[in-house]
């Protein structure tokens, strides 16, 4: 079996199980304000993880009555790009026009100030989340590469969403605390929430 996936199964999914979730991922984490977990899995999993995201939706839904909200993070990113008025075509005109890293300034930008990504996260968290009952899955993290480096997303989140909220990480773990976003960029070692292992 797989680590990131016996990870998910004998680690995160009895966690998110209990109606105390929340509290048990802030003890996991040691911050009492965290109820956030991240699960680290290689980048060329993706189909697989979401295979496995969608029976793990399935179990928590049925077997323990769990409300399951799963967010994903490059819809985020479309629909702000999109409130500026760009779209992937406007996109690769502005590469094509500038350069790389300018288009990848203005997309940070856009997920910074603009349309701040973890705004666009809250907003789509039910109005009515419950910490014993809600469980928040943020998905397809890998669509913001290059263009936005996810360390900080959770801590922004922090006094917003306070239910179990769990972001599938793509990359790598480098030490006990570090992670490379996509096994490519330099690694964080920031991370306050809950790395699953």
């Amino acid at each position: 079996m797989n680590s990131w996936r016996h990870d998910l199964l004998t680690k995160l999914e009895p966690i998110l199980r209990d109606r105390e979730a929340a509290r048990l991922l802030c003890v996991k984490s040691g911050y009492h304000d965290l109820p956030y977990g991240i699960l680290v899995y290689p980048p060329e999993r993706e189909f697989e993880l979401r295979r496995e995201l969608a029976l793990l939706r399935t179990r928590l839904e049925l077997h323990y009555n769990k409300r399951v909200t799963t967010i994903s993070l490059a819809e985020c990113m479309t629909t702000a790009l999109a409130a500026e008025g760009l779209g992937p075509a406007e996109l690769v005109e502005a590469e094509l026009a500038s350069s790389l890293p300018l288009a990848i300034e203005t997309v940070f930008e856009i997920l910074s100030s603009y349309r701040p990504l973890d705004e666009l996260v809250a907003e789509r968290v039910p109005s009515d989340a419950d910490p014993e009952r809600d469980v928040v899955l943020l998905v397809r993290a890998g669509a913001l590469y290059p263009l936005y480096r996810t360390y900080a997303l959770l801590e922004q989140l922090k006094g917003r969403v306070s239910v179990p909220t769990v972001l599938m990480y793509p990359g790598d773990r480098v030490g006990p605390k570090g992670l490379s976003f996509m096994g490519v960029a330099d690694p964080e070692h920031n991370y306050r929430p809950w790395i699953v292992e």
